[in-house]
Order: structure tokens, then C-alpha cells, then sequence
């Protein structure tokens, strides 16, 4: 692993949805390579009465995704969000969402079986690595040379002994904010690391250069 974030075959991403202990409906993805690119795409299938219905999903993840609300009024005349339809010019369908991803990580036209298997880094991403697999469908369907697993920066987070992080400023939820931000938790924890790596080694040389003067 490298110090930095950085190379063409490294990915960091983020996605947001809708999940409910038995399905993960995929709201968004964000992806960003250690060269600097950036992905982003919107699902047009996910299910938007149910998003509609969930009061955190609507003011922490669709402030950020253009959409158009059909409300209605109770029998107290009070307005009630009955769903959306999806606006935002990133929307695709999954089957579009998967061939662009497929392009932006080996390259257009290259055959994923032909490529480098890149490597994936996400934080908290258990739900995040099923959401990005299940865009090409079941777990048969997965695309070769796209590995099974991502690591999690949360796992770094541990070794570095679960140091205080720092706060995303802003573009909280957005996928693409949220990928952009996990280069800046790779980067601290890592330089962390490297620090505390190189005070060890200084207090080793010195304590051994102690126990040769006696």
C-alpha cells in the first residue's frame, strides 16, 4: 500500500441508498481514481416512493441529487412528499451505470478479464462494496478482473488505534464529496503511520546508542 493515495489502478468510492435489512437499493455512486479522475452517476431504477418515505434519505441525500416532488396535502391541509421523479443530468440506468464504470476503471473497450484488477478502497463500506457489485447484478454476474472485496480505510483507522479523524467540510452524503474525502482519511491515517513508524525507529537508534555508551 502506498503512502499516498495515488495511481491509475487505484479507486476510492462511495455510494448512497436505500436499505432495509434485506434489500440495498442503490441511490448513487462516486468514484475517484489515485490519478485523479472522477466518476459519478445517479440509478434512474431505484425505488423513489420508498426514498420519498424515509425523512433522512430526503434531507441528507437527495439535497444533492436534482429531482422533482409530487406532493400532496393531508385532511389537515398539511404538504406530504408522495414520491420524485429523478431530473438530475447524471441519472442512468444500471446496465448504463455498469458499462461506464467498466470504461472509466480499464479503460474503454478494454475487456475487464484483459485489465488490471484494480484496487478498491472505501470507509464503512460493507453495504457500500454489495451496492457497487450488484449494479452488474448477482454475485455470478460480476465482471472479471473487478475483485470480490474492497479494502476499508475504517481497517487503517484500527491499526493507527483508532485516532481522531478529520470532519468532511462539506458535501456530507453526496457520493462523490464522500469518494473525494476518503483520499483525505487514506492520506492523514497513512502519514500518521509513517510518523509514529519513523519516531520508533529513532527512539530504537537511540536507545541503542544509551546501552552502547554505558
Amino acid at each position: 500500500m502506498a503512502d499516498t493515495f495515488s495511481g491509475r489502478n487505484t479507486y476510492t468510492y462511495d455510494c448512497e441508498f436505500k436499505e432495509d435489512g434485506k434489500t440495498i437499493d442503490l441511490i448513487s455512486i462516486g468514484m475517484v481514481s489515485g490519478d485523479g479522475r472522477e466518476f459519478y452517476a445517479v440509478s434512474n431504477e431505484f425505488n423513489t416512493r420508498r426514498v420519498a418515505n424515509d425523512d433522512w434519505l430526503m434531507k441528507n441525500v437527495m439535497t444533492s441529487i436534482e429531482h422533482e416532488q409530487f406532493v400532496i396535502q393531508d385532511f389537515e391541509g398539511t404538504p406530504v412528499l408522495r414520491d420524485f421523479v429523478v431530473t438530475d443530468p447524471a441519472a442512468m440506468s444500471k446496465a448504463d451505470m455498469g458499462n461506464a464504470l467498466l470504461d472509466f476503471i480499464f479503460g474503454p473497450g478494454t475487456s475487464p478479464s484483459k485489465g488490471t484488477p484494480p484496487e478498491l478502497w472505501n470507509w464503512y463500506g460493507a453495504y457500500d462494496h454489495v451496492a457497487l457489485c450488484q449494479i452488474w447484478g448477482s454475485m455470478m454476474s460480476l465482471p472479471p478482473g473487478m475483485p470480490m472485496f474492497s479494502n476499508d480505510i475504517k481497517q487503517l483507522h484500527k491499526e493507527a488505534g483508532y485516532p481522531s479523524m478529520p470532519r468532511q467540510p462539506e458535501g456530507l452524503h453526496n457520493a462523490l464529496a464522500d469518494a473525494k474525502f476518503n483520499i483525505v482519511r487514506y492520506n492523514y491515517l497513512k502519514a500518521k503511520a509513517k510518523a509514529e513508524k519513523e519516531f520508533n525507529i529513532r527512539q530504537a537508534v537511540a536507545n541503542h546508542t544509551l546501552l552502547s555508551e554505558r
